[in-house]
């Protein structure tokens, strides 16, 4: 009867209260919050005039999930009041309605025992009741009642804004308790016990970052259990990812990076976070945060995306999903929880959902679906596909089915899934073999065109194989396919022939080795996947693809950060391509493609990191070379210079020439192509200049490591250029002034420019540059103008030793690494930039663009320059890594204290330390409290920091926002100490953190410097 109830109400939450007291403060907050929450919640303002108001209100009552009961000093002096409330007591009996008692400025014990000034209001009430005994003995027990309910006590929190913040917090937490499940078709089955048992692993005390395992064999419910847990919990975390599908994504060339691009802004909720930084992770360091790595399958993987767990909080909770239980134990989680089948009543129901839209079996069908579930064996994703693919078939239907189940001798899930497969058409059959053997995780777009190409009708085809549960699109419009159901299709294949020449796919390197080695090719060879990383040379015969005539699918891959080309050809003996759609070989070992390619038919080329010289011997036909297209950033389209290729790549998107170590120019027209938003033309060493650029729209120009010598001054064309990587370009000399007109220029990474000595003067003239790398150049100066770059957030000078000078204040960037500069090239910066009327002007400014734009990502910083003394305008000082201060009760109601300056001597030995380590640096500040709240040490910087063989100053900056105010108020913080760590632990006294130092900025200080 309590879910009925709860699944036909109107109203999230019914408000009892009593005006007079609390109608114009505390409930009209309340109501305002729940209804900003889009909470359907029910006061008596609502009631419509000349409606009998005990009437309304019990309605509104009944039809409520959730009753707060707003306990004031007038509430038990009216009976109307108190009605709702015995009602509201009723409906908690009868229908286990939740109730929520707040007890605003009267105490818990008053409203119970109906004392105090709440006990003198009831007396007034009592004294014009006292006929009726019964009524008021019933009050009497309702406020007992509901005072010895578990809720909220205003004068335990500070202020009212908190108290409805937490009121609310908690009456949504409720709500997804009556809520869920909604839709009770796709409800988890038989897994409370399992997310209550996970639950209670994640909510252990750690004083490290507590790292969960779960751990199974393929479709047992791994992912979908997780998610279930992600999704209830990580409201709970101030920034929450779940990275899926781990293993095929890291598999894909630049998949890692994506997928930390993805983790650092999921987690920072900064889409423009960018992962190789490291002073990013920082930001992490003061978070609470839970991340989820799903379907993980080796140990380095996990290594790649996170690092370190240095760079999380003891709060933050880690869960890794795998089949491999060795990567658990490598990466030291503390518990592996393995996923076990369902158990029969919880499959049957699972089955039933999908095979009768119901939790049991209809009458007639409950031997039958008996049946089903042997050879199911409770994986939840067989007995989904079995039960969508026989819903509302007829019993003979099914006896058919089960009979050829039966006939199947190998008792495995793969051949249960199988039946799915049979009731496919030769079309859809050859689309799912495909989508099983070669396109697990690739975009949809892509393989539509390949199986257009194919002749294969994709567009009824998939929405077939959608409907049997056989593949599905995810919201990144990718091909997913579950495990069980890929190796469905391989086996299938594998069934064609014990001959691996006799397959029509060939996707495993043992076989594709084989078959190459030996050239056994033959004309039922359709496809070719093979990751070259794990096979040996293969030296082609020259007549290899000529027996293969049927191929439409050939991929040479190498899934190894470095990859090499392992099918080496002198030359093709007229290979018979005609039919090839999709084309990828990495590293393609001739000067030029195939004769007989056929250009209109390809959906696909990419040979990257190969000398081709030119795309066909004769080209015949260019007017299809549109429909080339491409599904990742660093994948090669086409290699040539011939500017008659040109018009036909008119629908272009991305270009990526990069290592094409022959290309020593590009057609005039390459800047031209409309939707050319991304070149690479890293790599391309023998590329010394760039054509003329009449307009073009790219973003990305990737040009590092080319023989460039100069830019051409039309580059201020680019209007939307944002990304100009110029590294390692050993030649280039200098940058054209008309650089600086491109206004959308946000990162410009010139590291490694040995020959480069000068920066335009106008530098400061680029409206939005988030990073400048300057580091190893030649650079004598930087030019006076980059003041005016505020938005600079990263410069970087590391080993730029002829650096001779850097801008008078008030220059600052967020972050400035000057690691191996000379010394005497920075005097300016550490006897100018380093008084506090400079940080007091500059971090004024912070302040204001914090304070009125809302740009918290300036409310920090950190420079690194070499040096062996703090700054004489620090007022705390101390030799080691520990200041104690004595500051006065006040000092965070003090509106004038805005930040925090601070300063640290850092120091190794290289006969300590090893050379090439990276290390945590942090800053934390330590405080007393009257209350008990939690930690008291509060961590307000960290960042990376690389071995230096000198001593190197580190200084920088933190300015308190409203958050933590807000937070050191209602705790009563008063600060006493402050320490620098840097982790992992330096034992030896000659290495870390030799002196340190800390300057409290007030706003007189900027006031003075203004």
């Amino acid at each position: 009867m309590a879910s009925s109830y709860r699944n036909n109400k109107k109203y999230d939450v019914f408000v009892s209260f009593r005006g007079e007291d609390t109608r114009d403060n505390f409930t009209s907050h309340l109501y305002s919050a729940l209804s900003r929450q889009n909470i359907q919640t029910f006061i008596d303002d609502q009631l419509n005039r000349g409606d009998e108001i005990s009437e309304s209100l019990v309605n509104a009552i009944e039809a409520s999930a959730i009753s707060v009961i707003v306990f004031s000093e007038s509430y038990a002096s009216s009976r109307w009041c108190l009605d709702e409330l015995v009602r509201i007591l009723e409906c908690k009996k009868y229908y286990a309605q939740i109730v929520i008692p707040v007890f605003y400025r009267v105490d818990p014990s008053d409203v119970r025992n109906q004392t105090g000034s709440f006990g003198d209001s009831f007396s007034k009430l009592e004294e014009r009741s006292k006929e009726n005994t019964e009524k008021l003995r019933s009050w009497r027990t309702v406020l007992k009642e509901a005072a010895s309910l578990s809720g909220f006590h205003y004068l335990n929190i500070r202020c009212e804004s908190e108290l409805t913040n937490e009121v609310v917090n908690h009456i949504l937490k409720r709500l997804d308790e009556v809520f869920q499940p909604r839709d009770n078709k796709n409800q988890l089955v038989g897994v409370e016990s399992t997310v209550e048992e996970i639950e209670s692993l994640l909510g252990v005390e750690s004083k490290d970052v507590y790292a969960l395992g779960i751990w199974g064999i393929g479709g047992i419910g791994k992912t979908a259990i997780t998610r279930a847990i992600f999704d209830k919990i990580s409201g709970d975390f101030e920034g929450s990812c779940f990275l899926e599908n781990v293993r095929d994504e890291s598999q894909r060339l630049g998949g890692l990076a994506c997928l930390r691009q993805k983790l650092l802004s999921n987690l920072l909720k900064d889409k423009n976070a960018m992962p190789y930084i490291d002073l990013n992770f920082r930001r992490l360091s003061r978070m609470k945060v839970l991340i989820v790595f799903d379907d993980v399958i080796c140990f380095s993987q996990l290594e790649s995306l996170i690092g370190s767990l240095d760079w999380l909080t003891p709060v933050s909770r880690i869960i890794i999903t795998t089949r491999n239980k060795q990567v658990l134990r490598n990466w030291g989680v503390r518990k592996i929880y393995e996923m076990k089948a369902l158990e029969y009543h919880h499959a049957i129901e699972l089955f039933s959902r999908h095979a009768f839209k119901q939790n049991h079996p209809d009458v007639g069908y409950e031997k039958l679906s008996s049946k089903v579930m042997k050879y199911a064996q409770g994986v939840p994703l067989a007995l989904k596909v079995l039960g969508c693919f026989l819903h509302k078939r007829e019993k003979e239907v099914w006896e058919s089915a089960i009979d050829k189940l039966q006939r199947i001798l190998h008792p495995s899930i793969l051949e249960v899934l199988k039946i799915s497969y049979d009731s496919l058409d030769d079309k859809e059959k050859n689309i799912f073999l495909d989508v099983a053997c070669f396109f697990q995780g690739e975009d949809v777009d892509l393989v539509m065109k390949f199986f257009n190409a194919s002749g294969f009708y994709p567009e009824i085809g998939m929405s077939v194989l959608v409907d049997k549960s056989l593949i599905a699109i995810d919201s990144y419009n990718k091909i997913t396919v579950h495990d069980l159901l890929q190796e469905l299709g391989r086996e299938i294949v594998r069934q064609e022939s014990t001959n691996p020449e006799n397959r029509s796919r060939l996707w495993h390197h043992e076989d594709i080795y084989e078959v190459l080695t030996y050239n056994t090719g033959t004309e039922k060879i359709e496809g070719i996947c093979l990751d070259m990383s794990k096979v040996k040379e293969i030296r082609l015969n020259p007549n290899t693809f000529t027996k293969m005539p049927k191929l439409r699918f050939l991929k040479f891959y190498g899934s190894s950060v470095n990859g090499e080309n392992k099918c080496k050809i002198s030359y093709l003996q007229d290979p018979r391509f005609a039919e090839v759609k999709y084309l990828h070989w990495y590293g393609y070992p001739l000067k030029s493609l195939p004769s007989n390619l056929s250009a209109e038919k390809l959906v696909l080329l990419e040979v990257p990191d190969s000398d081709i010289e030119r795309l066909w011997d004769c080209v015949k036909h260019y007017s299809k070379l549109n429909q080339i297209i491409h599904a990742a950033c660093n994948k090669l389209i086409a290699k040539t210079p011939n500017p008659t290729l040109m018009p036909s790549l008119n629908k272009l998107v991305i270009l990526n020439l990069r290592g094409s170590k022959s290309l020593k120019s590009l057609p005039a027209r390459i800047f031209n192509l409309e939707f050319l938003i991304k070149l690479d033309l890293s790599g391309c060493s023998k590329l010394k200049r760039l054509p003329q650029i009449l307009s073009g729209n790219i973003s990305w120009l990737l040009l590092r490591g080319t023989a460039i010598k100069e830019l051409p001054s039309s580059i201020e064309l680019l209007h939307r250029l944002g990304y100009l990587d110029l590294s390692d370009c050993k030649s280039l000399k200098c940058l054209p002034s008309s650089l600086c007109k491109v206004k959308s220029l946000g990162v410009l990474d010139l590291s490694g420019c040995s020959n480069l000595e000068r920066l335009p003067e106008c530098l400061g003239q680029l409206s939005s540059p988030m990073l400048l790398n300057l580091a190893k150049t030649n650079i004598e100066r930087i030019p006076e103008s980059i003041i005016q770059l505020f938005v600079l957030r990263y410069l970087l000078l590391n080993y730029s030793e002829r650096l001779q000078s850097l801008p008078k204040p008030p220059f600052l960037a967020r972050g400035l690494d000057a690691d191996h500069c000379p010394l005497q090239s920075l005097l300016g910066i550490v006897e100018d930039a380093l008084r506090i009327q400079h940080m007091g002007h500059v971090l004024a400014v912070r302040w204001k663009e914090i304070r009125e734009k809302g740009d918290f990502s300036m409310d920090k910083g950190h420079i690194v320059l070499p040096g062996n003394e703090i700054p004489k305008w620090f007022k705390f000082q101390s030799v080691g890594s520990f200041i104690t201060w004595e500051m006065p009760p006040d000092f965070f109601n003090n509106s004038r204290v805005q930040g925090i300056v601070f300063c640290a001597i850092l120091a190794f030995s290289d006969r300590h330390v090893d050379c090439g380590r990276w290390f945590s640096f942090s800053f934390e500040l330590k405080v007393k409290t009257t209350k008990d709240c939690g930690p008291h040490d509060t961590r307000l910087f960290q960042s990376r920091v690389n071995y230096v063989e000198s001593d190197h100053l580190h200084l920088g900056y933190y300015l308190f926002c409203e958050e933590d105010f807000n937070g050191f108020w209602k705790c009563n913080c008063i600060p006493e100490a402050v320490q620098f760590n840097v982790c992992p632990p330096l034992e030896c006294q000659c290495c870390g953190v030799k002196k340190c130092g800390i300057h409290l900025l007030h706003a007189r200080d900027s006031m003075n410097s203004m």
